[in-house]
């Protein structure tokens, strides 16, 4: 653990989710991998489509409304929809489809393996303070099997605008009722979670996992944390 300034005593604690309580990179690949199959299966047009193409989709769509990116689900439906019709299909049809593939997504989204690890730091940080989920993702702690741990869980697009934006670390510091540089927010990504969680006055704490980034030289840095972790059981230690 590295300080980079000092810190009050923390009351509770906000997680990111993605990265930080678990590798989410390989869920991300088997869900395009899988979600690709479904569509060329239940939508021959699609077959001829690689991922690239459905990337552009998204891409184009980001462009024409910039705010859809605050709601990835929605972001993700509304692209299938915009592909399908330019593969061909109506309004009505395209929509169906895209209901359909949403489905498929939000199933593999949450097939997730979650370290022990992560469950044992979990469970005795909740016995101490109380903790909330904030996620920019699409994840469910439900299905995940970690909402037993977090009193609330704040999503962007439901919720709010994404990270760094202050929506949901306002709507943490209400539910929390505690001063706000007494909350640490925990977060791999230096701009979502540190620099959003440190302009809305939280404590906060980068997941550096095995110390393999260096904060000077990593291109996302805007602001510093308060304090640098390897690895989440060094959390324990503020809570003793």
């Amino acid at each position: 653990m590295h300080y980079y300034r000092n810190m009050p005593r923390i009351r509770a604690m906000t997680f990111d989710l993605d990265d930080t309580l678990y590798d989410n990179r390989p869920v991300i690949q088997q869900l395009e991998n899988k979600l690709m199959t479904w569509m060329n299966t239940h939508h021959p047009v699609t077959a001829s489509c690689s991922l690239q193409w459905w990337q552009q989709q998204k891409q184009s769509l980001r462009e024409e409304y910039p705010e859809i990116i605050h709601d990835v689900t929605q972001w993700r439906f509304q692209s299938i929809c915009r592909g399908m019709q330019v593969l061909g299909y109506d309004e009505q049809k395209a929509t169906e489809a895209a209901r359909e593939a949403i489905v498929e997504v939000l199933y593999w989204r949450n097939q997730i393996h979650v370290p022990e690890e992560t469950h044992r730091v979990l469970q005795k940080l909740a016995e101490k303070i109380p903790l909330i989920a904030i996620t920019n993702g699409n994840a469910s702690p439900e299905k995940i099997g970690l909402s037993s741990y977090f009193q609330q869980t704040l999503k962007a697009g439901p919720d709010g605008f994404s990270k760094p934006h202050s929506d949901l670390f306002i709507k943490a510091r209400q539910e929390l009722s505690c001063p706000q540089e007494q909350i640490l927010h925990i977060g791999d990504h230096l701009r979502t979670d540190v620099d959003g969680a440190k302009r809305n006055g939280f404590s906060a704490c980068w997941l550096n996992v095995g110390g393999a980034e260096s904060l000077t030289r990593a291109k996302r840095s805007r602001l510093l944390p308060d304090i640098e972790i390897h690895q989440l059981d060094e959390l324990l230690l503020l809570v003793e």
